[in-house]
């Protein structure tokens, strides 16, 4: 008896349509504005520094606030998206980065707290006190971990099979050219001196991105046809149809004992191995990442140059984070994805050791730092991409947020760590090849990660013997 063809098997097989693309455009974008977001108080460092007179050690804590909160956001929003959806999820988040974004501008103090009157449910006029800058960037950090896990498993459940490596890895380059785009305007708004317009600028932002994703994005096929709330087949066939794909007579059916697995699955026998390695993996090579990116800023402005000069530099970082990234993307293509981020892990270890060595030229650190960018911006893209592969539909948000989520959630030392050693004496060259050394051990973590091919959903092999 012939059944009714799986939705997922028709997104996997047939070609993308004009939305799919869309959407996987939409994911990149979303990422860019986590970017800039995450950017943004390295951009104001500086300024932030000069303001308040505080050192490199309290620096070094205030750079790793966002870095909580994205770990919390990750782990707690990742499972969220796993249960009420990934759309809602998306929106949610990018409230929650609006919000963060736009009340660090009303602090005026690392630890301290300042008094705001806010108008009252009835109108009246009462004070609140305010989180400092602190507190809101863990807040700003809460939307950007839940917007990571969730759209990494849009950019993956809205692909078909061919191109899924290569929207995934595309998705991931959305960070640096953020960062790109907002370093260009950044370096404009802080010659005015101050740097609050940057977080002005990336909550408006925040703000226009919120119509768009309501929109324009419709919920994952592949979430709805796994998780079958109330209404699942009429919204998978409005996705199907504004998608150009053959509507559904009816959903697969699926088994009891698929239906009721959880997030709590990756950490059970079939998943915890996978779970635990391509976290470590993350952890260590993102560790690496946010020296490089939260201390560049200062250790320019150390060099000599102006603030505006070190976001340039910071801009170059990134320019070469894009062009690896993109061609990291091509690359999965034809070479074996594991293969290929290792060995770009290897380079950024060099990389990083090198930046530590190079004088204090505007020009030649400018370079340096965009082949560092270069090489571990494309490990970045290729961890995502592996993270995508290694988790199934039913966590693949929570996979991704606990990876993500202790992964940066244990790097938030990183920029703490270097902050500390540095105020200890140690130098340029030292304290770079100690942080250089995540990248090395996240290689080595991969070695152990086996990854299987894309197989048929248990429910879709169900169906199939009916």
């Amino acid at each position: 008896m012939n059944t009714p063809a799986d939705p997922r098997e028709i997104l996997k097989n047939a070609p993308m349509s004009a939305l799919q693309i869309f959407v996987v455009v939409i994911t990149i974008a979303l990422n860019a504005l986590d970017g800039f977001d995450v950017m943004s108080i390295s951009f104001a460092s500086p300024g932030i520094a000069t303001e308040w007179g505080i050192n490199r050690a309290a620096l070094g804590i205030v750079l790793s606030m966002e870095l909580i909160g994205m770990a919390i956001g990750s782990i707690l929003l990742g499972g969220v998206a796993d249960k009420i959806g990934r759309r809602p999820t998306m929106l949610g988040c990018l409230a929650i980065m609006a919000l963060g974004m736009f009340m660090v501008t009303t602090s005026n103090g690392v630890l301290g707290s300042v008094l705001a009157p806010v108008i009252g449910l009835f109108g009246q006029t009462v004070e609140v006190k305010l989180a400092d800058l602190s507190g809101w960037r863990v807040v700003t950090g809460l939307g950007i971990g839940g917007m990571l896990a969730a759209i990494n498993a849009v950019a993956s459940e809205f692909s078909n099979a061919k191109s899924r490596h290569l929207n995934v890895s595309l998705m991931s380059i959305g960070y640096p050219i953020g960062a790109v785009l907002g370093g260009l305007v950044a370096a404009e708004l802080l010659k005015s001196g101050d740097w609050r317009p940057v977080f002005y600028f990336g909550s408006i932002v925040t703000a226009v991105l919120i119509p768009i994703v309501y929109f324009a994005v419709p919920e994952s096929v592949h979430w709805l046809t796994r998780k079958q709330p109330a209404g699942a087949l009429e919204a998978v066939n409005k996705a199907m149809g504004r998608m150009g794909h053959a509507r559904a007579t009816a959903l697969p059916v699926i088994p009891p004992e698929a239906r009721t697995k959880s997030a709590g699955d990756i950490f059970g026998p079939a998943m915890l191995m996978t779970t635990a390695l391509v976290t470590a993996a993350y952890f260590f090579h993102i560790t690496t990442f946010y020296y490089l990116i939260k201390w560049v800023p200062k250790l320019v402005v150390d060099m000599g140059f102006m603030p505006s000069a070190a976001a340039g530099v910071l801009v170059w970082v990134n320019v070469g984070g894009a062009t690896g990234g993109a061609l990291f993307a091509v690359l999965t293509q034809k070479f074996n994805l594991k293969t290929l981020t290792m060995a770009v892990l290897l380079l950024s270890t060099a990389m990083i050791t090198i930046f530590g060595y190079t004088p204090a030229d505007l020009q030649r650190l400018s370079f340096i730092c965009a082949l560092s960018g270069f090489c571990i911006n494309a490990g970045i893209v290729g961890l995502y991409a592996i993270i995508a592969q290694a988790f199934p539909t039913h966590v693949r948000a929570s996979g991704t947020g606990f990876a993500i989520g202790v992964g940066r959630g244990g790097s938030v030392l990183a920029p703490i760590i270097a902050g500390f050693l540095f105020t200890a004496g140690f130098s340029l060259p030292s304290v770079s090849l100690a942080m250089a050394a995540g990248s090395t051990l996240a290689a080595i973590t991969l070695v152990m990660l086996k990854l299987e091919s894309d197989k048929p959903a248990p429910e879709t092999a169900a169906q199939a013997a009916r």
